[in-house]
């Protein structure tokens, strides 16, 4: 499909659409979670139990906006597409798409390791985007630091090292499905550099190749970029990051893919915040669906927050003018929830825009 079909006005209607075009081996893998699905769950329950406060009659708002500023990078609102891995599985255009739907909104985009569009040629296709790389760190340092240079060399503007995804998560519904990569879609940005050992435990082999708090560390000396980590998920690792140097944070349970039973990203988020600071960047992604979501996000701590699973589900719809849409979709909800609750800018975003009677936790 290359229209946006009648009747599309939410996230949610581009997920029903994807799930009918989109062939069930692929959307087992694109909206799989890892085992039964209770991180996943937790993510838009937790999200639905935040209320927000309604403000009447406020003045000063026939300026306000949802601008937002990150690393001196300007956006049209404190979004990012998250890195997802495979986009040609959704549209032919992948990744190329993307971004060029990303820049035309004024959202920034983060290219992930597995895109499967060379990372120059995404970076060309959009030279004026806000764009970040996000880095599995590969079994040597060797070969870490050529896609490193990569990145550097072709423009982005940050590097985003994913650490809570050493190993696949057990994902029952990709397997049912019997998933697998279709022919010509594959990790290109992989394809020079030696594969990792192979091997049937997750210790010996999987863990033992894994990066860790001294690769970090190391990774710092090695880039002046700002330096985000994501898939944080506790106070003390968010402390560590930043006593390394790291610029940035990123809350994320990787969409429920990886560890089930997890606490939400949103509960845990106001006590990272808390532990960094309020300069260290912190974002957060997972489970977001609505504008409002993002406002409660950023009043419980987070500069900006990354979209994921719905990106693949608007591409695979209507090809990058589904993505486009399906992001100046959140940006209306935003700024709608945003007058609302009488916040002419970010900044006016707190936890005071939240509803808090006694019994309310998070």
């Amino acid at each position: 499909m290359s229209t946006i079909p009648v009747g599309v006005c939410s996230l949610a209607d581009y997920e029903q659409h994807a799930k009918e075009v989109l062939p069930a081996p692929t959307w087992a893998y694109l909206s799989g979670t890892a085992m039964d699905g209770l991180t996943y769950q937790r993510n838009r329950q937790k999200l639905d139990e935040i209320l927000l406060q309604q403000r009447v009659l406020c003045e000063d708002m026939a300026k306000g906006g949802c601008q937002q500023t990150l690393f001196g990078q300007h956006l049209a609102m404190p979004l990012l597409v998250a890195p997802l891995a495979y986009q040609k599985l959704a549209h032919p255009t992948g990744e190329l798409g993307t971004i060029q739907a990303a820049a035309a909104q004024n959202v920034g985009f983060c290219l992930s390791t597995l895109a499967s569009a060379p990372l120059e040629h995404v970076a060309q296709m959009s030279p004026d985007a806000t764009r970040w790389f996000q880095l599995y760190c590969q079994p040597s340092r060797e070969t870490t630091l050529q896609l490193v240079r990569r990145a550097e060399q072709a423009g982005y503007q940050a590097i985003v090292v994913t650490a809570d995804a050493p190993i696949n998560g057990v994902r029952n519904a990709e397997q049912r499905a019997g998933f697998s990569l279709p022919e010509g879609v594959r990790a290109v940005n992989l394809e020079s550099l030696p594969s990792a050992a192979q091997g049937d435990s997750v210790f010996s082999c999987w863990m033992g190749q894994a990066a860790d708090w001294q690769t970090l560390a190391w990774l710092r000396e090695q880039t002046k970029l700002p330096l985000l980590l994501k898939g944080v998920m506790s106070a003390q690792d968010a402390q560590r990051a930043v006593s390394l140097g790291l610029d940035g944070i990123i809350v994320s349970n990787h969409g429920g893919r990886v560890l089930d039973s997890q606490p939400a990203t949103i509960e845990v988020l106001p006590a990272i915040r808390a532990a960094v600071g309020k300069e260290t960047t912190v974002l957060l992604d997972s489970g977001i669906r609505r504008g409002s979501d993002i406002f409660k996000a950023v009043a419980l701590g987070a500069d900006a927050v990354l979209l994921g699973r719905s990106v693949f589900y608007a591409l695979a719809v209507a090809g990058p003018l589904g993505v486009a849409h399906c992001l100046r979709i959140l940006r209306d909800e935003l700024e709608a929830t945003m007058a609302l609750c009488g916040c002419a800018s970010v900044q006016d975003i707190t936890s005071e825009c939240l509803y808090q009677p006694n019994t309310l936790t998070f």
